[in-house]
C-alpha cells in the first residue's frame, strides 16, 4: 500500500510541479519583457530631452572652433601695442578663455571629438608661439601676417576638428 500512496502522491505532485515551473517561466518572461519595455520607453523619453542639449553643445563647440580659427581670431583680437610677445599672450589668452567657456560641453560629446577639439586648440597655440619665436618677426603686425601666411600653407587644425564635429552630428541625427 505504501507504493500505491507514493504513486498517488507522485501523480498529484508531478503535474503541480510542472504547472508551477511553467507558470514561473511565463511570469518571469512577462516581467522581464515589461522591464525591458519600461527601460526602452524611459530611454526614448530621455533621448527626447537630451538630443536638444547635445545639439546645442555641438553648436557651441562649432562656434568655439570658429572663434579660435586663426583667421577669425586675428581679425577679432587686435594688438594693444606693437610688442609681439604681448600680442601672442593676448591671442593665447583669448583662446584659453574660449576653451574654458566651453569646457562643460565635453559632457555631451564623445571622447574622440573632445580630444580633437583639445588637439586643435593646442595646435593653434603651439603655432602662435612658434611664430613668435621667429627672430625676423619684430612686431605684432608681423606676427599677424606670418600666422595668416602659415594658415594658407597648412590645413588649419580647427577645420579638421570642425569636419569631425560635423560627421559626429550627422551620426547623432541618424
Amino acid at each position: 500500500m505504501n507504493a500505491d500512496k507514493f504513486l498517488e502522491l507522485l501523480m498529484y505532485t508531478v503535474p503541480a510541479i510542472i504547472t508551477g515551473a511553467v507558470a514561473y517561466y511565463l511570469f518571469d518572461s512577462y516581467f522581464k519583457d515589461q522591464q525591458n519595455t519600461r527601460r526602452w520607453l524611459l530611454q526614448k523619453e530621455n533621448q527626447k530631452h537630451s538630443l536638444p542639449l547635445r545639439l546645442q553643445a555641438y553648436e557651441r563647440l562649432a562656434l568655439f572652433l570658429e572663434r579660435i580659427n586663426p583667421a577669425k581670431l586675428l581679425i577679432r583680437v587686435s594688438p594693444l601695442s606693437t610688442d609681439k610677445n604681448d600680442y601672442v599672450r593676448l591671442l593665447i589668452q583669448h583662446i584659453e578663455q574660449e576653451y574654458e567657456h566651453n569646457l562643460t560641453q565635453q559632457v555631451y560629446v564623445t571622447n574622440e571629438l573632445w580630444t580633437m577639439l583639445l588637439t586643435a586648440k593646442n595646435t593653434i597655440i603651439q603655432n602662435i608661439r612658434k611664430t613668435a619665436l621667429d627672430e625676423n618677426i619684430i612686431n605684432a603686425d608681423q606676427v599677424r601676417e606670418k600666422i595668416l601666411s602659415n594658415m594658407l600653407q597648412d590645413d588649419v587644425a580647427t577645420n579638421v576638428a570642425l569636419a569631425f564635429l560635423k560627421s559626429e552630428v550627422s551620426e547623432v541625427l541618424g
